[in-house]
């Protein structure tokens, strides 16, 4: 039912901003919490950020906060990620999800994924 597709993924100095794009599908986008999850080699997919489909609240990894920010804009269907302050530690892949339960802290309530973004951070 929803298509996630991400974008804006790249080779970034550390120090450096990326902003990461989450264009869905569907009429009921509107309706569903979102969420930033990443995956380095060798280690476990681990939450990252997450908004309410109202927009007003969000959750972040203490890994990331005050450097990340999660936002959406429901009229054109998606989800940022602005990363800023990047370290070497956040070269991951980065997936976007979707799902409608809250709090969406927890990866195993997502139903749908995106493809995944490669975001490097070199030193």
């Amino acid at each position: 039912q929803v298509q996630l597709v991400e974008s804006g993924g790249g080779l970034v100095q550390a120090g450096d901003s990326l902003r990461l794009s989450c264009a869905a599908s569907g009429r009921t986008f509107s309706t569903y919490v979102m969420g930033w999850f990443r995956q380095a080699p060798g280690k476990e997919r681990e939450f990252v950020a997450t908004i309410h489909w109202n927009g007003g609240t969000t959750y972040y990894a203490d890994s990331v906060k005050g450097r990340f920010t999660i936002s959406r804009d429901n009229a054109k269907n998606t989800v940022y990620l602005q990363m800023n302050s990047l370290k070497p530690e956040d070269t991951a892949v980065y997936y976007c999800a979707a799902t409608r339960s809250w709090p969406g802290t927890f990866q195993e309530t997502y139903a749908y994924w995106g493809q995944g973004t490669q975001v490097t951070v070199s030193s």
